[in-house]
């Protein structure tokens, strides 16, 4: 996503425009239903200015969901949770009105991605699952397919050359992750999902097909970002790779640059930033790192720009909106960031309130008020909704 979406002065309870983009299968964003379950409705008030003592308000918190929280995505006006059950929850946001429930499936939801009027999600289980919403059912989102689909697998399975060797004694086509779906991302036409099989995949949306399959690191990837065609996987063996396609015209893929910045560790998340060129990543040792990326002689050439200790405990998560960087953290704490110039972060303050690990960020593109609306789901089972006053009127602090 790009840092330089606009604002949007609308009442704060007013629905906001869908700015995603769709691709030519799906051209419709994701509709209202006449009606709404009515269950959990909370009623949240923007600040129009901070407060000098406490300048981040928590607006809200939803306790109690069915498993620990880990992943959340934003589509237009809809917020969607997932967690350790097979429940994805969505959400109005920002006032968090429970919109439905679906979900589908064995073991946990690990990761989330919405795209016009589809949904899909990564799984424990290896599946990557496509949801649609229904027209016949109010507030019914429609498993549509699973992937690698029954069609994709049937049209391989007979040819011995279309499977690897994932262990001893065990086989399977390459079209499969042969183990938990830990993140995915979507660009164009193109959705990818990493795994802990240490393999990157590329999908094509319009007919769901595997259309490749990357040996990608040496241990479990966990994240991915992309951004203006470059594909970025953070992995436990430590190191972040940068991706692009062979050719404008085809969707294989060749690694471009290795990028690491610290020994001994594991990257748990990672973010970009449009146009700017910096790429940030979240370290188990508790340390974010800044790569910016540059053309020169029209090839892109990677630098690292900053390496900061912010939190005690393991980095779980990050977002960016604007100026500001948000580090979700094991040791249960929000970072608030300043981005500087050259690239650096500069410390704002923190996020205090969850009773777990902060697994998952989002942060709303459209300023509320005089700020912006964070999301932040943790491993004690809890959303909670913040709101962080613009970059210009926090100040040094």
């Amino acid at each position: 996503m790009s840092c330089t979406e606009p604002t949007l002065n609308t009442p704060l309870l007013s629905s906001f425009p869908n700015k995603t983009d769709y691709s030519d299968q799906d051209p419709q964003p994701l509709t209202k239903p006449e009606t709404r379950p009515e269950s959990n409705n909370i009623l949240i008030s923007i600040p129009h200015s901070p407060n000098s003592q406490t300048p981040y308000k928590c607006l809200a918190t939803i306790p109690g969901n069915a498993g620990p929280i880990s992943s959340l995505t934003l589509c237009g006006e809809f917020l969607f949770s997932a967690s350790s059950t097979k429940d994805i929850t969505v959400w109005q946001h920002p006032d968090l009105r429970q919109f439905t429930k679906f979900g589908h499936g064995e073991g946990s939801v690990k990761a989330l991605v919405a795209v016009g009027n589809r949904v899909f999600s990564a799984h424990q289980d290896g599946k990557v699952r496509v949801w649609k919403i229904s027209s016949r059912s109010e507030n019914a989102f429609r498993l549509v397919a699973s992937l690698p689909t029954t069609r994709d697998y049937l049209g391989r399975c007979l040819k011995q050359g279309n499977y690897v060797q994932t262990r001893r004694n065990h086989r399977r086509l390459w079209i499969e992750h042969g183990d938990s779906i830990s993140c995915l991302a979507v660009h164009g036409d193109l959705v990818y999902s990493g795994s802990w099989d240490k393999t990157l995949k590329v999908w094509q949306m319009s007919n769901l097909k595997c259309l490749e399959s990357i040996r990608a690191h040496d241990d479990a990837i966990n994240a991915l970002a992309v951004h203006d065609g470059l594909v970025y996987t953070a992995s436990a063996d430590g190191k972040i790779k940068a991706w692009g396609k062979r050719n404008v015209m085809k969707n294989s893929h060749c690694l471009l640059n290795t990028l690491v910045a610290r020994n001994n560790m594991s990257w748990n998340a990672i973010a970009t930033c449009a146009n700017t060129g910096l790429v940030y990543a979240a370290g188990s040792d508790g340390h974010v790192a800044v790569w910016r990326c540059d053309l020169e002689k029209e090839k892109n050439v990677w630098r690292l720009v900053c390496n900061v200790k912010a939190h005690d405990m393991a980095v779980l998560s990050l977002c960016v909106v604007s100026e500001l960087v948000f580090s979700g953290s094991g040791d249960r704490s929000i970072g608030v960031w300043k981005r500087e110039i050259g690239g650096g972060l500069g410390k704002l303050g923190l996020l205090r309130g969850h009773e777990g690990p902060v697994r998952c960020l989002q942060a709303s593109w459209y300023r509320a008020g005089r700020g912006y609306v964070v999301y932040s789901g943790g491993l004690d089972r809890s959303l909670r909704v913040w709101w962080v006053p613009q970059e210009d009127m926090l100040g040094d602090k």
